[in-house]
């Protein structure tokens, strides 16, 4: 079984995003940039199953500039077979993503797609599931545990009144929470071996993706900064101030 996971390169989590003195979008000149975090929880999981017996080969795909190589070589370092960038330097939009990644899965026949419920720069959290809807399959979204037997799969999913289970049929897409797995440290030699492991390096128009933005970004603000607190002597001056400063009452 093949399994295909698709990873973005975003600012590290670490770094503090800064917005251009334009308002046009975010400083990226000069700016740390790594694996998506639940990216990096995908490529893990399916590490695993190959592992476990489960899957034979693990390909990653990445859609962005040049550089994103890098983050491709990132997962080839954990443990995975091979990668394919499909090289855009523009915006991409999940629309478009979901689109150039069925055309790969039409190509290359992975039973699974394992891949981050999100990205942490623009938090849409729709790739997955729009890919499940233009292949057709199965999906199974925020999961935090992962059981396959039989062509079928479990999938274990957090949603907001708490754990719900569902089997899937495979083919199936399934995007990842938190709390599935730790990913692991790439190990030195396995950093030297994913040098020479191939990246296939394609572009939107070989898959006759259109990749034009369908959304336009008026401007990129800053969120104000909180304001300092202030103590009260009693519950009278409190409410007082709910009432005339705050509006709440």
């Amino acid at each position: 079984m093949k399994i295909l996971v698709p990873v973005k390169r975003v600012v590290d989590y670490n770094v503090k995003v800064r917005v251009k003195s334009d308002g046009s979008g975010v400083e990226l000149t000069n700016v740390k940039m790594a694996m998506n975090p639940f990216d990096e929880i995908s490529v893990e999981e399916a590490l695993r199953l190959r592992e476990a017996g489960i899957a034979s080969e693990v390909i990653i795909v990445s859609i962005g500039p040049l550089k994103a190589q890098e983050t491709i070589r990132t997962a080839l370092a954990m443990g995975a077979d091979r990668g394919i960038l499909v090289q855009h330097d523009e915006l991409v939009e999940p629309l478009a993503v979901a689109k150039i990644l069925k055309q790969i899965i039409d190509e290359e026949k992975p039973e699974l797609v394992i891949a981050g419920k999100q990205a942490i720069d623009d938090d849409n959290n729709q790739t997955g599931q729009m890919l499940a809807a233009l292949l057709g399959w199965p999906q199974g979204t925020f999961a935090s545990v992962l059981a396959i037997a039989d062509g079928e799969m479990d999938v274990t999913r957090e949603v907001d009144g708490g754990l719900q289970t569902i089997k899937l049929k495979l083919p199936a897409v399934v995007t990842t929470d938190l709390r599935l797995n730790e990913p692991r440290y790439a190990s030195l030699p396995n950093i030297m071996k994913a040098k020479k492991k191939p990246i296939e390096m394609k572009t939107p128009e070989d898959y006759g993706v259109d990749m034009t933005p369908r959304l336009t970004v008026l401007k990129t603000i800053e969120p104000t900064g909180r304001n300092a607190g202030v103590k009260v002597a009693d519950v009278a001056e409190l409410v007082a101030k709910l009432r005339d400063e705050a509006g709440v009452l």
